[in-house]
């Protein structure tokens, strides 16, 4: 199965010498272990082609003795990079665009950062996909916001890509393991792309979150509306809900919406992703999920559904606490890490709730992460 000739040196696909129904079994059996106790466990929803479903795809780039510029992944745990052109993981337009990228830079003498000196000049490009429309985004990080022949350099790399819908400079000058700095400017196009996802339209900068996998998204989206059991009346919340994905997507089933996400970009993205899809019965609020939900429960509003979508870190206590105190009838709990939901699910069954089933979806073959969607009743 393993063909990559850098899985050992990467770490990144744990399960890359295990056949993709060896992977799902071994999914399986790790959420039931960790999760039967609270519920039924549903068969994991695999995918049909598991290879290079990653839309986002990040190259770090560097200067290595013997072999000048290179790109790739960082070692798992260091900042060292493997030199990597091709990935089973992520989309293969996008790795053709890292490589143009990188020999472009070689031909216009640019330097690759050094993380040590803090000199040099190109850091990481991301290439962002949309699964579905086919537009293409890339960003260009560099160490200041200069990029010498800008022209010249931009055009190259359409005439080498032209499916490129869009290309932004970053400037990322601090000594930090963030990918992207706060300032950028667009050198082509509009400075964002859009992707169908639910049969809604997502406007996706370079800072937004999205899911990497699209085509296993969708279905953990169905599962989750399927799983909220809408009758057009409900208030629901899209607790965490980043450009507002799962919240749009339920939109026509309920009479309202309430997204609360921290992140203010992905706020800014999801009001204009409400506009673009004509939704009008969702509102946005830059919050914190858990005080946002204190707040709601002081102000004695009824709330029918909680979708809520935490990070691999979980819930925290206070957002438990502020949902208990909204009671909501059905809450649809996404988790990314099933040792945090298993943690959670403990808190919440031993006050309110019950579990009513868990259904396991593979986001990310090849490796050891596993997405759960989970479906909590009030107890009567």
């Amino acid at each position: 199965m393993n063909n990559c000739p850098v899985s050992k040196k990467c770490g990144g696909c744990q399960y890359i010498e295990m056949p993709y129904g060896e992977q799902l079994k071994k999914k399986q059996r790790a959420a039931e272990q960790l999760l039967k106790k609270y519920g039924k466990v549903n068969r994991i929803i695999g995918m049909e082609h598991p290879e290079h479903y990653r839309n986002k795809v990040h190259a770090a780039f560097a200067f290595q003795k013997g072999k000048g510029i290179v790109s790739g992944i960082y070692r798992e745990g260091t900042h060292h990079v493997v030199p990597v052109d091709e990935c089973l993981l992520e989309d293969t337009k996008a790795d053709e665009i890292i490589v143009s990228v990188r020999k472009l830079a070689k031909s216009f003498k640019l330097k690759a950062y050094d993380e040590d000196t803090g000199y040099g000049l190109l850091r990481h490009v991301l290439v962002r996909t949309g699964h579905a429309t086919g537009q293409i985004m890339v960003v260009l990080v560099l160490g200041s916001p200069i990029l010498p022949s800008k022209k010249n350099f931009i055009n190259e790399l359409c005439k080498l890509h032209p499916e490129i819908t869009t290309i932004i400079l970053n400037v990322n000058n601090k000594r930090t393991s963030m990918v992207l700095g706060e300032k950028q400017q667009v050198l082509y196009g509009k400075g964002y792309i859009e992707d169908r996802l639910c049969g809604r339209t997502f406007r996706i900068s370079p800072k937004s979150f999205y899911q990497v996998n699209a085509v296993q998204t969708e279905k953990l989206y169905h599962k989750a509306i399927e799983y909220a059991a809408l009758s057009g009346k409900e208030t629901a919340i899209d607790a965490y809900c980043g450009i507002g994905t799962i919240g749009l997507a339920a939109a026509e089933r309920v009479k309202k919406v309430i997204g609360v996400e921290l992140n203010r970009e992905a706020v800014k993205d999801a009001v204009v992703n409400a506009k673009i899809n004509g939704i009008k019965n969702v509102d946005f609020y830059q919050n914190d999920a858990g005080r946002f939900m204190v707040q709601l429960a002081e102000a004695g509003e009824k709330i029918d559904v909680v979708f809520m979508d935490p990070p691999r870190s979980g819930s925290t206590e206070e957002f438990m606490e502020a949902l208990l105190r909204l009671q909501p009838e059905r809450v649809v709990y996404i988790s990314c890490n099933p040792e945090t939901l298993a943690r959670d699910l403990g808190y919440l069954t031993a006050r309110m709730y019950r579990v009513l089933e868990m259904t396991p979806v593979d986001m990310f073959p090849f490796t050891d992460d596993i997405e759960t969607v989970c479906l909590l009743s009030r107890h009567k």
